[in-house]
């Protein structure tokens, strides 16, 4: 009978474990769920598109004959000033230039750039992208452009004090997937979106828990994923401490907006 206890014991404990680590085991299996804005920037390293326009697309390089003097920057708002469309966002990329009367000058072979006043000219990427490739750019320039804005005012106020806290620089832009993580069980800093971040987060207290301390009570309980998380080079901060409740209110819905992906509905710019 004894015995009989012992085993049981040891299947309703294993059994628990097993109900614990669901989601942990789930995501050593299965791969990272990646965006298409992460896969986007690749595409805009690759293609050199940051070496004229700054780091993260922030502001470029001094382009001399040009109105403003510098090559553009792709975020922060500065979209809506070279691009009236997401069609003619699209056909810089593609054709180097929109395609209109005001635009003919060549923008391939040697002659390219030659009858414009600017030194720098922005390359047509038509024959060096697939048509995968220009949306997943396009879906990264959505991520910072910057125009697309929370209507509630709490979620207004929790988009600029994530901006102030740099929650993007790990999160990634607009929340869609974070830096490299070594250690992670992923490899990177999770984003707000897909089944990856369904695991790490059931509900709205989830969400606030992460905020406040850092983990939730349910990751922490769970000796396996608390050695995992523990072991990963960057960490959650823990914000409960030095911001008001009102600040992690503002945060908590400025995730779930973020998460619900409203945002990538707005075309751009």
């Amino acid at each position: 009978m004894k015995r009989v206890l012992v085993v049981l014991f040891a299947a309703v404990v294993a059994a628990e474990q097993m109900w614990l680590l669901a989601p942990m085991l789930k995501l050593w299996v299965l791969p990272p769920i990646e965006d298409p804005a992460v896969a986007g920037r690749r595409v805009a390293e690759r293609m050199g598109c940051f070496s004229c326009h700054g780091a993260e697309g922030a502001g470029g390089i001094e382009n001399l004959g040009s109105d403003n003097k510098v090559v553009p920057a792709l975020g922060g708002g500065e979209m809506m000033m070279w691009a009236d469309s997401e069609e003619q966002l699209r056909e810089w990329i593609v054709y180097g230039n929109p395609q209109d009367e005001d635009h003919v000058f060549e923008r391939t072979g040697l002659a390219a750039g030659q009858g414009t006043e600017r030194a720098i000219v922005m390359p047509p990427y038509d024959s060096h992208l697939s048509a995968a490739e220009v949306e997943s750019l396009i879906a990264y320039l959505r991520s910072i452009s910057g125009l697309q804005f929370p209507e509630d005012k709490r979620t207004q106020e929790g988009m600029d004090l994530a901006h102030r806290l740099g929650c993007f620089r790990c999160h990634g832009a607009m929340g869609t997937g974070g830096v490299g993580n070594p250690g992670s069980v992923k490899g990177s800093v999770p984003g707000f979106f897909g089944e990856d971040y369904a695991e790490l987060v059931r509900d709205r207290e989830e969400v606030r828990e992460w905020l406040v301390s850092g983990v939730t009570a349910r990751f922490e309980q769970n000796p396996v994923a608390s050695a995992v998380i523990g072991h990963q080079a960057l960490k959650m901060p823990a914000y409960g401490e030095f911001l008001e409740a009102e600040q992690i209110d503002s945060l908590v819905a400025l995730v779930e907006w973020l998460a619900a992906g409203d945002w990538r509905e707005v075309p751009v710019p």
